[in-house]
């Protein structure tokens, strides 16, 4: 596994990881459609794990994981979950904010580096931003729920529904949602960034 970056993959994880900050404490890091919030905190996140490996996306992800609990605390913005959640059990609340990001992030990089080598690097690029995203949900919802299940916020989220049908929804709508913005805008600006020699996707 890659640990030590050139200066130029330093450049673009901060680049990366700036892009990320000013996401999760601005509107910009989410798309409004309805009732639902589309997050769109994982794109630095999969352009970093197309272009640095698993290392790379797990960095990040911790990055948005950590900004996320920040704004449990009303730090770069205030998420009424966040808070509902901290008030609950603020461990709990770290390690669902923490390490459904940092794994979404490490993964992503196993699967970009994965698809790179069956496919070419266009594909790669379009793979991370799905991934990325959908690994996002797809690990967030069972941690909320495993962890903060039997508490009155979830179970009125919940509005007497199955614990599978509620995870399954929100990872059909949201995740699928998400993850479709995220390919599309993952692989374009993978593209862009490799064209400008800005990056190179392992």
């Amino acid at each position: 596994m890659k640990t030590r970056f050139k200066p130029r993959e330093l450049t673009l994880l901060g680049l990366m990881t700036a892009t990320l900050l000013v996401m999760s404490c601005t509107p910009l890091g989410y798309l409004h459609l309805g009732t639902t919030d589309i997050t769109l905190n994982m794109i630095p996140v999969a352009i970093t794990a197309a272009a640095l490996g698993p290392v790379g996306g797990a960095i990040t992800g911790t990055v948005f994981g950590i900004t996320s609990f920040l704004q449990c605390l009303g730090i770069g913005g205030v998420s009424p979950m966040g808070v509902a959640m901290l008030a609950i059990n603020p461990l709990f609340t770290v390690i669902t904010c923490l390490v459904p990001r940092v794994l979404a992030g490490l993964l992503t990089g196993y699967v970009c580096r994965w698809v790179h080598k069956k496919w070419n690097s266009t594909v790669a690029g379009f793979a991370a931003g799905f991934s990325a995203a959908f690994l996002n949900t797809l690990l967030f919802m069972p941690t909320l729920v495993g962890l903060f299940g039997q508490s009155d916020f979830i179970q009125n989220m919940m509005g007497g529904m199955s614990v599978l049908t509620f995870v399954g929804l929100t990872v059909a709508i949201n995740g699928v949602l998400e993850a479709l913005v995220s390919t599309v805008a993952t692989g374009f600006l993978c593209k862009a960034l490799e064209k400008a020699r800005l990056m190179q996707i392992c």
